[in-house]
């Protein structure tokens, strides 16, 4: 019995606590643009008005090049592995139709 009569004060507790709806759109934090204006160190350029120096680009800048050089070094070292292979084929059908 004296756990029912616990559980029930927690209960109208919590209800007396909750504040009403009209009030509960207040209590949402809101942080608005404060987390804009504040810079650590110095702002961030384009790739390309300072491409010698990676360190002040901004990030989506430095991803976009970053992912374009690996892609170009996969490319490049799929091209240099398979050079020939494609040759080698193209030869032995332009020999099977003389």
């Amino acid at each position: 019995m004296a756990t029912l009569a616990a559980v029930a004060a927690r209960r109208i507790a919590t209800v007396a606590r909750t504040p009403p709806p009209c009030k509960a759109a207040s209590l949402i934090p809101r942080r608005g643009l404060a987390g804009a204006a504040d810079h650590h160190g110095p702002p961030k350029v384009n790739c390309w008005q300072e491409p010698m120096n990676p360190a002040n680009w901004k990030e989506e800048h430095f991803v976009i090049v970053s992912l374009t050089g690996w892609g170009l070094v996969f490319y490049g070292g799929y091209k240099f592995l398979t050079k020939g292979k494609g040759k080698k084929e193209e030869n032995t059908v332009e020999t099977a139709k003389k």
